[in-house]
């Protein structure tokens, strides 16, 4: 029984891991806007606007450029990555041309858990809403259990994000 124990410790563990792509950055700029001709574009923000940014929505700016689609009546869809716990989640947003968000859709979720900020019902916290709007969880958008941390790093992206808004829209 002993040498069982022993030979058991040396078997490799199993790690469960979760990648997932639900959709491509094309596929959601479509979805959001399906009846829009929406053509990718690519912007690099300068030292003083990453500044500006980080102060207003008060995350830090990871990536000095950054991946859009524009429509030319001026709907845009934002690609961005936050951390979720371990592993990125990469997002798209919608905004209106009015500034506000249309649609948010979970592009990739590598974490194990939490993915129920994939649902729609969470992701309707954030439609209609402008820069003005705080983006805080438990404020404006409510946590879900058990997915904490993805529950927030995405609202606080999303709030860096149209904050981001106002230098690339023109």
């Amino acid at each position: 029984m002993l040498e069982l124990l022993i030979s058991l410790q040396n078997l490799p563990i199993a790690l469960v891991a979760r990648a997932e792509v639900f959709m491509s950055e094309e596929q959601a700029a479509h979805l959001i806007f399906p009846n829009k001709i929406m053509a990718p574009k690519t912007t690099e923000l300068s030292p003083d606007q990453i500044k500006i940014i980080e102060k207003k929505s008060n995350e830090t700016v990871r990536q000095k450029k950054v991946k859009f689609f524009i429509s030319p009546t001026g709907e845009m869809v934002v690609i961005d990555q936050v951390l979720g716990k371990h592993e990125f989640i990469t997002y798209a947003v919608g905004i209106e041309p009015s500034g506000k968000v249309k649609q948010i859709e979970i592009l990739e979720y590598k974490e194990t858990y939490g993915l129920e900020i994939k649902r729609e019902s969470w992701l309707k916290q954030f439609y209609g809403k402008n820069k003005e709007a705080p983006f805080k969880l438990n404020e404006d958008i409510k946590n879900i259990g058990g997915a904490t941390l993805s529950s927030k790093h995405l609202t606080d992206g999303v709030r860096r994000i149209m904050n981001t808004y106002e230098f690339i829209r023109s």
